[in-house]
């Protein structure tokens, strides 16, 4: 199961994250990364690139976009190939190019789109728009063989990821679920010292991350970091 199962990641642009979020003194610059899975039941597209926004969102980050018919077409796709869409969460700059592919399902937690449908979360514009197909879900589910959306919360209350499973080892899109793939490795140690019976105090850790564990990743994919995150053992 997995074994014609394939990753590639998609550069839709960035946007520069001012310095009042970034837990610094200076701004920083974030690509926006979208993942294509090529499986054998279709093209799956996690997240789709940023939006259009209103002229203060616009100021504030700054954005920078690539044409998601363009980031496709470099990896030898089209829209109309695409077969399901799943965004990590809906916030502008993961659901931006939903507009694009009316009438494709898209996945999304139940609670994520409730919340952006409540409003002052993200641009109700790339939520609803014409041909907008949601498949909400409640939880974990297979949604191919081999392929899996995990609740992730933290950056927002429905952030999910995806779990691909391929014939030498799993791939994880963890999309927002942590900023930085050095973060991710850091949460991964303080789960490791609290499971050796480190005694605390140890740094928290996100509860999911046991589930994640599960799988026994090989590489953890991330939305806004061109680093991978890759086990301490093993082969590169």
């Amino acid at each position: 199961m997995g074994k014609n199962t394939a990753v590639r990641r998609l550069d839709l642009g960035y946007f520069i994250r001012p310095a009042s979020e970034t837990d610094g003194s200076r701004p920083r610059v974030e690509p926006v990364l979208a993942y294509l899975v090529q499986h054998d039941q279709g093209l799956i597209l996690f997240d789709t690139g940023i939006g259009s926004a209103d002229s203060g969102t616009e100021a504030h980050y700054r954005p920078r976009r690539r044409p998601l018919q363009e980031a496709l077409s470099a990896a030898g796709a089209t829209l109309d190939e695409i077969s399901l869409v799943v965004n990590c969460h809906l916030h502008f700059d993961h659901c931006g190019g939903n507009p694009l592919l009316g009438g494709k399902p898209i996945l999304v937690q139940d609670v994520e789109l409730a919340t952006a449908r409540r409003g002052d979360y993200t641009v109700d514009e790339l939520v609803d728009f014409p041909g907008a197909t949601y498949e909400e879900i409640a939880g974990e589910a297979e949604i191919r063989p081999g392929v899996r959306i995990v609740p992730t919360p933290g950056h927002t209350l429905g952030h999910q990821s995806l779990v691909v499973r391929q014939g030498d080892g799993t791939v994880i899109l963890a999309g927002q679920a942590h900023d930085f793939a050095s973060r991710f490795a850091s949460d991964q140690l303080a789960r490791q010292a609290a499971l050796d019976g480190v005694e605390q105090p140890l740094p928290d850790h996100a509860p999911w991350l046991d589930r994640l564990a599960e799988f026994d990743p090989r590489r953890v994919l991330f939305a806004h970091d061109c680093s991978v995150w890759q086990p301490a053992h093993g082969n590169f």
